[in-house]
């Protein structure tokens, strides 16, 4: 098969590692008891005795919980615990909400099985959840990681796991597809505007790809406009990626970035009969609100792009209730974190890098929205999503047989600390279509993690004039 050959460039890509009115009133209730937790005694000292628990439980450093690792029916017991915890939390009960978090500490471990590690990052969010972020411990709990140590796990992951490396391969294969259907007259230029460009790793196999079409006297030119948190960040991104762009004599590179803050999609100007693309990979699902999606959904229309790559990962739940969305990001980590067990051994360096950093940090964020549940980050099912997208104007593209075969392929290259199982109850990660051939997901075992579709303007996509 032809996307057999692509072998290559995937090893290739690899390598740039190097409400109502009543919950209201419950909610502000809620909000002035945690409030009262750093002013009132006895609070003061079951908070002390918790924080001690949990002191503990970091001290346990390298030794593993051989008494309960591994233990048929302790993760389970674990799970209820946590379900138990936020449930208290959610209704308000105090006592109970401490008295399960000192028992989660005292079962949990960070260098103990999956289970127990993802508890602990958990339990503290929880905590994090429970004190005012005036308060002196909020701090110490939910301190978040440098952005180095941040970066660096992140390439950790991209390294081992599939799951960055499934959104990136397929997004740029979903890309490349549009840019060769535009090829007669788009002058061989692309321009993608990413909406989260972060550390622009997705970016370099698609330089590759383009670069392979290329001839030594037609150049294809990528023009990148990112959007990005921080300038400085930006600028971090523009020397990673024009650094590499160099290595390729026959492709012209731009890279413009965009302070999220600053600007937003109507400050984008499309030039001559280019291929525009915008790639909403990993991004909306952060921004909660639904008007602010329905607003940036709204621009990207009127873009009028000729390819929408939307990826995300997937829920299976309501998102509006704070309960909901804890079961959902529950699953969901549970099956990050015992993914890692195909790849990393349980005392590696590495994978504890990886749950620290990334995992442990992007639970304990998913947790801190005490105070504005409206806005707080979700995951929503795909079919939502196709409801969403349908109602600004798109619809949606067919899935490529080459890329259902990258993405196996992809899944077979990964499966290089444990065999990877393709299907069957034995599990392991799967990617396969859904919504009648329109979109494509990642699963771990049972447990579908990450979903792809390609989207365009209703009624035949973009058209080639200048909106200069």
């Amino acid at each position: 098969m032809e996307a057999l050959e692509d072998d290559h460039l995937l090893s290739f890509g690899l390598a740039i590692i190097i409400d109502s009115g009543c919950e209201r009133k419950l909610k502000r209730k809620r909000r002035k008891s945690f409030t009262s937790l750093d002013t009132n005694g006895v609070y003061e000292g079951k908070m002390f005795n918790l924080l001690e628990a949990r002191e503990m439980m970091l001290k346990k450093g390298n030794k593993r919980s051989e008494d309960t690792a591994g233990e048929d029916g302790h993760g389970l017991h674990l799970i209820h615990l946590l379900l138990a915890c936020a449930t208290s939390l959610d209704e308000n009960k105090l006592d109970s909400t401490i008295k399960i978090l000192r028992e989660l500490y005292e079962n949990v471990s960070l260098n103990g099985d999956s289970v127990q590690r993802m508890a602990a990052y958990f339990a503290d969010g929880l905590v994090g959840r429970l004190l005012t972020r005036q308060s002196p411990f909020h701090e110490m709990v939910m301190k978040e990681p440098t952005p180095e140590d941040e970066f660096l796990a992140y390439i950790e992951l991209y390294k081992v796991s599939p799951c960055y490396q499934f959104a990136h391969f397929t997004a740029n294969q979903m890309i490349m597809e549009a840019f060769e259907r535009e090829e007669t007259y788009n002058n061989r230029a692309l321009h993608v505007v990413d909406l989260d460009v972060a550390y622009g790793f997705q970016w370099p196999s698609l330089m590759q790809s383009l670069s392979d079409k290329a001839t030594t006297g037609s150049h294809v030119s990528l023009r990148i406009t990112g959007f990005g948190k921080t300038l400085e960040e930006l600028e971090e991104t523009k020397a990673r990626l024009l650094g590499f762009a160099k290595t390729f004599k026959n492709l012209g590179f731009e890279f413009q970035g965009i302070q999220r803050s600053k600007s937003g999609l109507k400050s984008i100007r499309k030039r001559n009969n280019e291929t525009l693309v915008v790639n909403l990979v990993f991004y909306l699902n952060s921004l909660g609100n639904f008007k602010r999606i329905s607003d940036l959904l709204q621009s990207t229309h009127m873009l009028n792009p000729s390819i929408v790559v939307f990826i995300e990962q997937e829920g299976s739940r309501s998102p509006r209730a704070f309960l909901s969305r804890f079961i959902e990001f529950l699953h969901y980590y549970a099956a990050m974190f015992d993914s890692l067990d195909d790849f990393l051994p349980l005392d590696s360096p590495q994978r504890l890098q990886i749950e620290k950093n990334h995992f442990g940090k992007e639970i304990k964020r998913l947790m801190d929205f005490d105070n504005n549940e409206a806005n707080s980050p979700h995951f929503e099912r795909m079919e939502t999503w196709k409801g969403r997208m349908e109602g600004h104007g798109f619809e949606g593209l067919s899935i490529s047989s080459k890329t259902i075969i990258q993405a196996k392929l992809l899944l077979k290259i990964n499966s290089h600390y444990c065999p990877t199982q393709f299907g069957g109850e034995n599990g392991g990660f799967t990617a396969f279509e859904r919504e009648e051939g329109n979109a494509i997901s990642l699963a771990w075992q049972d447990k579908c993690l990450i979903t792809a579709s390609a989207w365009q303007c209703s009624g035949g996509g973009s058209t080639t004039s200048s909106t200069m």
